[in-house]
């Protein structure tokens, strides 16, 4: 299109839409600039990954049939006669990875660098919230090939949280339709997957940008800008669509050189096969369930860790709430300590679990 084209299609948008405005808005944005401004591109990253996983799960709904006699017929038509069908799942099944993996880090380093402290609050809790959203995508996103693998990793996963109580047997019931993993798991497991889940995503990630965008980026605290803000538009927005397109690039090296992985059709009257455990994520709660005795006391092992992690992430939803010291512009040393303990014990369990 020629600049004339550009010109008029632009006077043409702009007495439709406030374009205008938006693009002042954009470039009087500043992005404050200094030796920790590295952690801000984790939010982008995450955000590139979703939209990956929107896109070509969009690509792989149109082939996927959700029965357990058709679905993993239909991964197999998808990955052997569908064109670059096995590109877009392995794209799906690790944009799926390095979003949680992007989605950690971002969340672990607003943490540390107390970007939560007033008037952020609201942020803190909708990042907290797209944390679960996230992670529910990768748990009923796991069953949906009906392989080996998803089928007794799914069984065993949602045996897990019956020990709560209350809602612990009452939410399995809802997710399973029955005591067994069957037809009405795996439909209520795309249900939730394909249309509940996005929903809330879709809702909490606005919500997010939102906010980002009113209340503008955080400069750390104790943390002296080194150099003058960079404007978000052009020049931040460049660099995050630079960071998109490194991204990319992992991503699809990934897909390509380590693609996705399908077992056998799953048989539920064949015995579980060995050294079965979840994706990384889950390994801190699955390593911890292993390590922690049956019984304690009396109560219930899975009882006992689910209900400290229950208490765990309710006070990890509260923390801008309880860390007064942040809201000054102080350091907090116990809450940096209790980070870096938790960082230690997920990274550490996740590393030994792979590693044996």
């Amino acid at each position: 299109m020629s600049s004339e084209g550009k010109s008029r299609l632009y006077a043409w948008l702009s007495e439709r839409m406030p374009l205008g405005e938006i693009d002042a808005y954009l470039r009087a944005k500043q992005v404050p600039s200094h030796r920790k401004t590295f952690w801000y591109y984790f939010g982008g990253l995450t955000l590139f990954f979703l939209g990956v996983q929107v896109l070509t799960g969009i690509l792989l709904a149109v082939y996927y049939q959700p029965s357990p006699e058709h679905a993993h017929e239909s991964i197999v038509k998808i990955v052997n006669e569908t064109p670059h069908g096995w590109l877009i799942r392995s794209m799906h099944a690790w944009s799926a990875h390095l979003m949680i993996a992007m989605l950690l880090v971002h969340m672990f380093s607003v943490y540390l660098l107390r970007a939560y402290r007033r008037p952020r609050e609201l942020m803190w809790l909708s990042g907290f919230l797209l944390l679960l959203v996230v992670l529910g995508f990768g748990f009923t996103g796991y069953l949906l090939p009906w392989d080996t693998k998803a089928y007794f990793a799914t069984l065993i996963g949602t045996e897990v949280p019956k020990s709560l109580p209350l809602l612990g047997a009452w939410g399995v019931s809802i997710v399973k339709g029955a005591g067994y993993v069957g037809d009405e798991t795996l439909t209520r497991m795309y249900a939730l997957h394909v249309t509940i889940l996005p929903l809330i995503a879709l809702l909490v990630v606005a919500f997010h940008v939102l906010l980002n965008q009113y209340l503008g980026v955080s400069t750390p605290a104790g943390t002296a800008p080194t150099r003058k803000p960079v404007p978000f538009f052009p020049d931040f927005a460049y660099r995050d669509l630079i960071a998109w397109c490194a991204g990319f690039v992992v991503l699809l090296a990934l897909a390509t050189l380590i693609p996705r992985e399908l077992g056998e059709k799953a048989n539920p009257m064949a015995s579980a096969p060995p050294g079965m455990r979840p994706e990384w994520y889950f390994l801190p709660l699955y390593e911890t369930l292993r390590i922690v005795p049956a019984s304690l006391v009396g109560i219930q092992g899975e009882l006992i860790v689910n209900g400290a992690v229950g208490i765990l992430m309710g006070l990890w939803a509260v923390v801008p709430f309880i860390d007064r010291r942040s809201h000054q512009g102080l350091e907090s040393p116990v809450f940096t300590a209790i980070g870096v303990v938790l960082i230690m014990y997920i990274g550490g369990t996740i590393v030994a679990a792979l590693l044996t």
